[in-house]
């Protein structure tokens, strides 16, 4: 029975060279572009027999733990089913554990691991000829190639079970943007890294703690080796351990599957929900989905969007006329985008128009409305932030600004986000209504719309002072004063955020007649 499956598993990776003519040549040229790709990445593994072993073990470790980390967050987004998912070959009677036994195996059997057989290869030859030990080298490609291809076959039997349903473009876009969040920074700091031969120490501790790590281990323990490094048993201890977990939580999976009901196919029903079918069931989840339709469809939160770049952008160029250095006044715009971005929703309500009426007689609770119309420019805000911060300090020069630059956008942002949660239920103000021009406002007989917004953007800016003044003390001379700024303005600014959210809560449930009267007569 076990060869009928690794027959049944080649037989179906071979079969998508069959079809019409069209198929089978977008399949060719997908894996002729495949395999020019991998020989590429052969040859550049390949040509480290000449960088010194330190440097073989930083570039190993950390591509390696991005692999692992790639082959496990990849299912939570694949759209196609598992062809080996276990309930498929439930009908055959086999006990559990020899089920999972034949499904590792037959789970070798695929063209991503295929692929990555043939570059760690690559990559154990360098280990060899940096004084690895063969058998060593060869444990070492194993142990990673087995560790992905189970951390693989988990997260894709726990899809099936729990995201399927929840799938789609949405989250796609949901994971791109959590892609963006994590490598776009850290390619910017590894290009700042001055390496003359030698790797940077900030680059070395990360790799000493990876090494030790379920994500590093497999792939470090035979470089470790080559060099006598202490830590090399530790490392080998994880890398055993992590995949005898794995094979452990693997076959639990298994039987799981096989005792629990498939959901109903309903993928294509809930195909055209969008936001919907990704938020949590529930009040804030639902609000949040909807917040999210209108920040990304409704064009006068579009224009808001597009004008807070562009207005910090403006802010460097009387800066340069001045006479301030470019890599000084490139720090400003990142401070003005993360002040911008939350002050935006602080008339948030004002935008819904009589829409409103549905989170009030819904008797939805105040903190599910606040939290849940956060969202989206969280959503924006962070990415866009994660990415700004080092591309500025970078070009700046001084690495050791990060922390303060990051308290500083922190304290701002969220700041600005928990005033803005105040002010939207407080004393929301007349706005364009749906599907008018952005660009055209209506008349206002009062003038509480401009107090409000005064009040959330000096607000904000008053309470991370704290964080501004240490930014400042880092800039002019006390380097030290950046970890300060961090705290400050993390402190300050998730203070704000969490207390001016609960305040906007009871100020929604308080007034929600007045709120409904505003939204009739706007």
């Amino acid at each position: 029975m076990a060869a009928y499956i690794l027959r049944l598993r080649a037989a179906l990776l071979l079969g998508s060279l069959r079809g019409d003519a069209s198929h089978v040549t977008r399949v060719m040229l997908a894996l002729l572009t495949l395999a020019a790709g991998v020989a590429a990445v052969c040859w550049a593994t390949v040509s480290m027999q000449q960088a010194g072993p330190e440097v073989v073990l930083t570039v190993t470790v950390l591509a390696g733990a991005a692999v692992t980390t790639g082959f496990a967050a990849a299912p939570a987004i694949a759209s196609t089913s598992d062809p080996l998912d276990p309930r498929r070959f439930a009908v055959l009677g086999l006990r559990t554990r020899t089920l999972a036994v034949v499904l590792i195996v037959a789970g070798l059997i695929s063209l991503p691991v295929l692929v990555l057989a043939v570059i760690a290869g690559a990559a154990g030859t360098v280990w060899v000829a940096q004084g690895a030990p063969v058998v060593g080298a060869i444990f070492g490609v194993v142990f990673g190639i087995l560790t992905c291809m189970l951390f693989a076959r988990i997260a894709m039997a726990g899809a099936s079970m729990f995201l399927r349903e929840r799938r789609s473009r949405e989250l796609t876009g949901l994971f791109l943007l959590v892609v963006l969040v994590v490598v776009i920074p850290g390619v910017v700091f590894f290009a700042s890294l001055e390496w003359d031969g030698r790797v940077p120490s900030q680059l070395a501790e990360a790799v000493a703690v990876l090494s030790v790590t379920p994500l590093g281990a497999a792939w470090a323990f035979p470089l470790l080796f080559a060099a006598s490094d202490g830590t090399a048993w530790v490392s080998l201890a994880v890398a055993v351990g992590t995949l005898l977990a794995l094979v452990v939580i693997w076959i639990i999976v298994v039987e799981r599957v096989l005792t629990t009901t498939e959901r109903p196919s309903a993928v294509r029903e809930r195909g055209g929900l969008g936001w919907f079918a990704v938020a949590p069931g529930t009040p804030g989840g639902v609000i949040a989905a909807r917040s999210l339709i209108y920040w990304f469809g409704d064009r006068r939160y579009l224009v808001n969007i597009v004008v807070v770049p562009v207005a910090a952008a403006v802010t460097v160029l009387p800066l340069l006329v001045a006479g301030v250095p470019f890599s000084l006044a490139i720090l400003i715009p990142v401070p003005f985008i993360a002040l911008f971005l939350g002050w935006l929703p602080h008339n948030d309500i004002a935008y819904d128009s009589t829409a409103v009426w549905m989170h009030i007689a819904s008797g939805v609770r105040g903190a599910a409305d606040r939290w849940g119309r956060l969202v989206p420019v969280m959503l924006i805000g962070l990415p866009l932030l994660a990415l700004l911060i080092p591309v500025a300090v970078a070009v700046h020069g001084r690495w050791a600004l990060l922390p303060a630059m990051i308290g500083i956008c922190v304290a701002l942002f969220f700041s600005a986000l928990g005033l803005s949660s105040i002010a939207s239920a407080v004393a929301p103000y007349a706005v364009s209504p749906p599907g008018e021009s952005p660009f055209q406002q209506p008349q206002r007989t009062s003038s509480r719309g401009v107090i409000a917004q005064g009040l959330v953007f000096s607000g904000a800016i008053a309470l991370a002072a704290p964080a501004l003044w240490f930014g400042w003390e880092a800039l002019t001379g006390d380097i030290e004063a950046a970890v300060s700024a961090l705290w400050f303005g993390v402190g300050v600014g998730v203070a704000v955020l969490v207390v001016g959210t609960a305040i906007g809560a009871f100020a929604f449930a308080r007034r929600g007649g007045r709120i409904m009267e505003f939204a009739e007569a706007s």
